[in-house]
């Protein structure tokens, strides 16, 4: 007999509990990951196939619990399994699992426990009072959570940026290109231009926990000798002026609307006439049913800062030209969404 919620209206498909039961292990996949990833898997299965006791004999993992998870991450895709028993990586967790590799997405998932579960544990208390667990946008516990993050998302914005850099034509560049990076953290901006071209020099600005990130990942890519850096809060610091590029990226979601909009002015009266201003942000529609992506980082901004959200290109269209930008558009670039690009008037 079916349960009385699956009944469904004549010609209509049944309602079944199958989403339900998604939901209700929907914090599985993250944590299977992460598991897999300090246990080396991904990199073990690099070199080639591999059983579980050839896994366990390499990372020191037991048999029980590598049989377990790593079928799981077969059912996600993630792993193959042939009729020997040996297991192989799939496309997606070669270009995106494997440590070392541009692409890898990894050190996401290396924070989940540590980093990023524990605050939403507290969802049912945030909802009521609208507070958030832990303010990350605020020196001290931010700087904190940032110096321990930043480099581990750089893979995540790193094609965003060389897409800005071919976009803005900064390897034709005949003169000195100023660049203001903004919440600089790992310097992935600020790297992807400066490796377009010679002429980049960029601006770095970040609390002073973070720099020495910052520095670190300019370093590792050559390009540390075109860096200066500027430590503090984005809404105190200095940022000089003429500058012919600033980038924002992920900013304004930890900020919110108010505190976006006098950082934008800033912005604004720091480049140089004809600068260009450009922003990454995951974009809401207007009418804020979509995509999920947004809609559910808005819920971690709900939990991780006091006033922040996400935002449709059409509200932060308004807050660039109220700072008095001008030709807000939209650049189709790798990411979970647009770039939003604006210009200073010349």
């Amino acid at each position: 007999m079916s349960h009385p919620d699956t009944h469904s209206p004549p010609g209509k498909p049944p309602v079944t509990p199958e989403r339900m039961m998604q939901f209700a292990f929907g914090y599985a996949p993250p944590l299977m990951i992460e598991a897999a990833v300090r246990h080396r898997v991904f990199d073990v299965l690099d070199a080639g196939p591999r059983t579980v006791a050839e896994v366990s004999a390499e990372t020191g993992a037991s048999e029980r619990g590598l049989r377990a998870v790593m079928n799981a991450l077969v059912g996600l895709g993630l792993l193959a399994k042939d009729d020997a028993g040996r297991y192989t990586l799939t496309p997606e967790s070669a270009a995106f699992l494997v440590s070392g590799k541009p692409g890898f997405f990894g050190g996401l998932f290396r924070h989940t426990t540590s980093q990023l579960l524990p605050p939403w544990m507290q969802m049912t208390e945030i909802v009521r009072t609208g507070r958030p667990a832990m303010a990350v946008n605020q020196e001290g516990a931010g700087a904190e959570f940032f110096e321990a993050f930043v480099e581990d998302i750089f893979p995540n914005s790193y094609p965003g940026a060389r897409a800005l850099a071919g976009a803005l034509g900064v390897a034709g560049a005949e003169g000195p290109v100023s660049v203001l990076d903004l919440a600089a953290g790992s310097g992935v901006w600020g790297i992807a231009l400066a490796q377009a071209s010679p002429q980049v020099q960029v601006t770095a600005v970040d609390w002073p926990q973070v720099v020495p990130v910052t520095r670190r990942v300019a370093s590792r890519f050559g390009v540390a000798d075109r860096f200066r850096y500027i430590e503090g809060d984005l809404h105190d610091a200095d940022f000089g002026t003429g500058h012919q590029i600033a980038t924002l990226g992920h900013i304004l979601h930890s900020e919110g609307e108010e505190r976006s909009r006098a950082l934008l002015g800033k912005v604004f009266d720091a480049l140089a006439p004809g600068g260009v201003i450009a922003i990454a942000e995951m974009l809401t529609n207007e009418e804020r049913t979509g995509p999920p992506h947004a809609l559910i980082f808005a819920v971690n901004m709900l939990v991780n800062t006091d006033q922040g959200d996400t935002y449709s290109f059409g509200e932060i269209s308004r807050w660039l030209q109220d700072a008095g930008f001008v030709n807000p558009r939209t650049l189709d670039a790798p990411g979970p969404s647009p770039l939003i690009l604006a210009d200073k008037p010349a």
